[in-house]
């Protein structure tokens, strides 16, 4: 089966800065992949390559078998939490809809049909008991269910999650990640979930991309969350903690705003890369814990 997402020696620059390079990757359908890093290390620009946003400085990039930007309606897109300019006076049954044929010229879905779908998708996030709200009169973990249904309304086969958690506080934290993770597995659905704070999710993802000084590393938590490994991308040394269930990153520099060229990286760097066997699947015991990157 096709994968969902495919980069070979795919590399991001603007002007002079590198912000990633010779990125070997593979998604599969049912994946939960979560991408970390510090500010300014290229997660959320990696969200936009794969929206056909940001064009890549080279190599090639595929999303469900098309060029980034063309996936249409197969693709789910949960953006940060953020200003409601031009929707704060729509009901959150209002944003779903839009979901389901807001993208459409001309007639969509029969009310009656868009309107049972409507109250499905509301249900399924634990939204319906203000269906009818306007979205300005609702907390922040509650605007979030409702992008997500919005981004769930399409039926999707991969879901991108850009910093979906900023603001809320640990119970909405988890409300997203399970209704995101709650998907995936009954559905199939690929998740590239961007976040600060890996602890929520850390215990659905699949592999770790880390993003870091223009280098990456991609491979199981186990792998890519240890001292050596992020030592080594770092280029200093870089401890990691297991502090009462979490797991903490102590040392790790923030990302420089100037150019850089990173040295490339060598084979075995690439624990993730396409073509190596994944050493965890989804559903076998890995000992996570949580982690803050």
């Amino acid at each position: 089966m096709e994968p969902v997402i495919r980069a070979e020696k795919a590399a991001l620059a603007y002007g002079a800065r590198t912000v990633w390079q010779d990125l070997e990757l593979e998604v599969g359908a049912g994946e939960f992949l979560a991408v970390l890093g510090p500010n300014g290390s290229g997660k959320t620009s990696f969200m936009k390559a794969l929206l056909g946003r940001v064009p890549l400085s080279s190599g090639r990039l595929s999303v469900l078998g098309r060029p980034p930007g063309r996936a249409g309606r197969r693709l789910g897109y949960i953006p940060q939490q953020s200003t409601l300019a031009g929707q704060a006076a729509l009901r959150a049954r209002d944003l779903v809809r839009l979901g389901i044929d807001g993208h459409r010229f001309g007639l969509g879905l029969p009310n009656r049909s868009a309107g049972r779908r409507v109250d499905e998708i509301l249900a399924a996030v634990g939204a319906a008991e203000y269906a009818d709200v306007p979205l300005d009169l609702l907390s922040g973990g509650e605007q979030q269910r409702v992008r997500v249904g919005q981004a769930l309304a399409a039926d999707p086969r991969l879901l991108l999650c850009d910093e979906p958690l900023l603001s809320l506080d640990l119970r909405h934290q988890r409300a997203v990640t399970e209704l995101v993770d709650a998907r995936r597995r009954s559905h199939g659905t690929a998740v590239v979930f961007v976040t600060h704070e890996i602890n929520p999710v850390l215990g659905m993802a699949d592999r770790v991309l880390y993003l870091a000084r223009g280098r990456h590393r991609v491979g199981t938590p186990d792998e890519v969350l240890t001292s050596q490994s992020l030592s080594e991308l770092y280029g200093t040394q870089v401890d990691v903690l297991r502090v009462r269930g979490r797991v903490v990153v102590v040392g790790a520099p923030d990302e420089p705003s100037g150019p850089h060229r990173p040295a490339p990286q060598p084979h075995a760097a690439h624990p993730g890369a396409r073509g190596e066997q994944r050493s965890t699947r989804r559903g076998t015991p890995r000992g996570k814990q949580g982690a803050r990157t």
